[in-house]
């Protein structure tokens, strides 16, 4: 009775008291979201609360990644995003956000701070629309070895605004060991663009890990990675840049030795062989799952069809056996063929013991992965 007053008391003053978003499932759901080579990957951990990273391209692509992404809002059930990580200001990682944010609540706003590679699209967003987004909400720039809370994960932040953390995430399996594949690493070229800037992420969830880095780069990866692994093992490796080679090193994709691989890749962004060879070989891997066929991969460096979710952009009679070779960057080339049509995800639901099942939502294939012993 005395709670019914105090309701009917608080709706009379026009007192707002937040509304649980309640869920039945005990797992935790990850939705890998196809945002054409961009990426969109949504947390729903079993309390309801979410986490979205990242939320696919701007332009003419904003409505249709969006639409995407509340596809997948949609089927866990929310009416909030509680959490957003942009990774970093590439217009395939934020470009979606103010048509997102017209669409659904999002509650809290986390980044790594400025944008340190001057592009103009990236510099009018964070000066003119970014603030007005999270101006009623909550807006963090998060530093490695940050937490975000949510009830049932341990989210951790290992890298953000070029630095990653120092010392080895306690009481994980491989955290503090030394890192054989250091030896052997050949440093790239210095990355000076936004994607070295990446926040990267590390989420338990009892005993399930999963590693996302965003688009960290190559010499990035040894400095989280080296001489002593900080991050352990991992069951789901949402694979870095796309799964371009200029991500991606053995330095952390066989040292973090993941069961699962899933790549957020597009037709023709992502799946090079240089990469392909890493991911393929890694210790323990089981199964690498990819978002759609990559034409820069081709038969020879591809997984079955069973683990792709999306297929080509433009229909062709057979699929070619050699990897395509990449145009070379520059102004001049050409944009891929758009895909606009229907758009699947692959969805991951854990359980605290640390099994998992993977689906791909076009043929709806799945397989369920023990917990390691």
């Amino acid at each position: 009775m005395r709670a019914s007053r105090l309701l009917l008391l608080a709706l009379a003053l026009g007192v707002a008291f937040p509304v649980a978003q309640t869920r039945t499932a005990k797992t935790l759901d990850i939705y890998v979201v196809d945002v054409e080579g961009g990426n969109a990957t949504l947390f729903v951990s079993p309390s309801g609360e979410s986490l979205l990273i990242d939320s696919g391209n701007g332009g003419a692509a904003a409505s249709r990644d969006a639409g995407r992404i509340m596809a997948a809002v949609k089927d866990a059930g929310l009416t909030q995003i509680d959490n957003l990580i942009t990774t970093h200001w590439h217009g395939d990682h934020f470009g979606g956000m103010a048509e997102l944010a017209s669409r659904i609540p999002i509650r809290h706003f986390i980044d790594h701070g400025g944008n340190v590679q001057p592009a103009a699209a990236a510099d009018e967003f964070l000066q003119k629309t970014y603030p007005s987004l999270y101006a009623k909400a909550k807006h963090t720039a998060a530093k490695p070895g940050d937490k975000v809370a949510i009830a049932g994960l341990d989210w951790r932040v290992v890298s953000g605004a070029g630095e990653v953390i120092k010392a080895s995430i306690p009481g994980v399996p491989g955290a503090g060991r030394p890192n054989p594949y250091c030896a052997s690493f050949k440093p790239q070229d210095v990355d000076t663009t936004e994607n070295a800037q990446s926040v990267g992420s590390i989420i338990t969830f009892g005993k399930f890990r999963v590693a996302h880095l965003g688009d960290l780069t190559w010499n990035k990866e040894f400095n989280l990675m080296c001489p002593t692994n900080r991050i352990g093992t991992v069951d789901l490796f949402v694979v870095s840049h796309h799964g371009q080679p200029i991500s991606n090193s053995d330095v952390l994709v066989h040292a973090i030795q993941p069961r699962v691989a899933i790549m957020n890749n597009g037709t023709r962004k992502g799946g090079q062989p240089d990469a392909m060879r890493i991911i393929h070989s890694a210790p323990g891997l089981e199964d690498l799952w990819q978002l759609h066929f990559s034409l820069l991969s081709g038969q020879e460096y591809t997984v079955p069809g069973l683990f792709i979710a999306n297929t080509v952009d433009e229909p062709q009679a057979a699929m070619p056996v050699a990897a395509l070779a990449p145009p070379p960057p520059g102004p001049a080339v050409p944009p891929p063929p758009a895909h606009n049509g229907t758009a699947y995800w692959i969805k991951v639901s854990a359980q605290t013991d640390g099994s998992f099942t993977v689906t791909n939502g076009r043929n709806g294939f799945s397989k369920t992965y023990k917990a390691r012993p």
